[in-house]
């Protein structure tokens, strides 16, 4: 007999590798992604264990598992950061650090 992917395996392996390089994305877009990925690779876990010799592919789930979590915790400590900077110096004080940040590497140049 000849065993099937996961449905999700390869969905949960790309959402979760993108959860981690777009948690920078004032921490949503990660959270988002790594949520979505949870959610599948919880679904495909359920199928696979109802039935391991039929699937193949629950390495892609657990990697891809692991992956999510460190981009929600990435996404989480980002936001975080963000909202207390906001509370903290305001939006003005962000756009001045900013272009504090912009003119320092122009003169780097």
């Amino acid at each position: 007999m000849d065993k099937q992917k996961l449905p999700n395996s390869t969905a949960v392996l790309i959402l979760g590798i993108l959860s981690i390089p777009t948690c920078c994305c004032y921490g949503v877009l990660g959270l988002a992604l790594g949520i979505i990925a949870l959610v599948l690779a919880k679904k495909d876990t359920k199928l696979y264990m109802e039935n391991p010799e039929q699937y193949d592919g629950f390495k892609n789930i657990s990697t891809g598992k692991i992956l999510a979590i460190i981009g929600i915790v990435l996404s989480a400590i980002y936001l975080i950061v963000t909202i207390y900077f906001y509370v903290a110096i305001g939006q003005e004080g962000m756009m001045e650090m900013q272009q504090n940040w912009i003119e320092k590497m122009q003169q780097n140049q």
